[in-house]
């Protein structure tokens, strides 16, 4: 069964991510507050905002290209609580904490194997699902019945979340809106990176609004159906 999801993130008031934009418009640590008091088992990250803050600036490269080819997942060791992080074609590579920090990557099945075997060889964890791009479906029971995770907060870049979104597997948006405004061309929204263009609005049932310092923080069920643009 797959975990209980939630999308928490920190934006400006025009819905922008940018991490070091929030730091300057919420300088307290309200929104870690936040992210422990929902009791999470995981977090999970996409690959750029692996990429910025967590990951080493090489990437990985392998002379033998042959994918894994299967759904596949290796068990580094079990934990109370996970890092994850989704690299579809695995391209990151990690500091030696990451097996203490309980590190878990999930990748495609036409990642090199060769990738899976360095996540291997250095204790940490990984899921391969996904013909052509990660079936994150298919992920999330994984993480659900073989790592055990029950409650997972995914949070951002704005395409993961947007990818999460599409695939119907959030059950909760946790946002937390500073005080300040973004407004650059181009900045990562929220929900960002979902086509078509015509793709319908998704209807949030809101449960909880509360102020921390100058950041409201909203909390939204998601309704089992969308608007329509129409």
């Amino acid at each position: 069964m797959k975990p209980y999801i939630v999308c928490h993130m920190m934006s400006s008031v025009d819905g922008r991510i940018d991490c070091a934009m929030t730091e300057v418009i919420e300088d307290s640590d309200v929104y870690y507050t936040a992210l422990d008091s929902l009791k999470l088992d995981a977090v999970l990250e996409g690959r750029v905002s692996r990429q910025m803050h967590y990951a080493l600036p090489e990437r990985f490269h392998t002379a033998d290209a042959t994918p894994v080819g299967e759904e596949s997942y290796h068990i580094a060791h079990l934990a109370d609580r996970y890092d994850i992080a989704v690299d579809t074609h695995g391209t990151l590579r990690w500091p030696a904490s990451a097996s203490v920090d309980n590190l878990l990557v999930i990748t495609d099945e036409r990642c090199p194997r060769e990738y899976h075997k360095y996540l291997t060889d250095n204790g940490i964890s990984w899921i391969a699902v996904g013909k052509e791009g990660i079936d994150f479906a298919r992920a999330m029971e994984i993480l659900g019945d073989v790592f055990g995770v029950k409650r997972l907060g995914v949070v951002g870049g704005g395409h993961i979340n947007g990818a999460f979104l599409k695939a119907g597997l959030l059950d909760e948006v946790s946002l937390m809106i500073g005080g300040g405004i973004d407004g650059r061309a181009g900045m990562t929204a929220v929900f960002d990176g979902i086509t078509p263009a015509d793709y319908p609005p998704t209807r949030l049932n809101l449960e909880r609004v509360e102020r921390l310092g100058n950041t409201v923080w909203l909390r939204y069920s998601l309704a089992d159906w969308a608007l329509s643009c129409e």
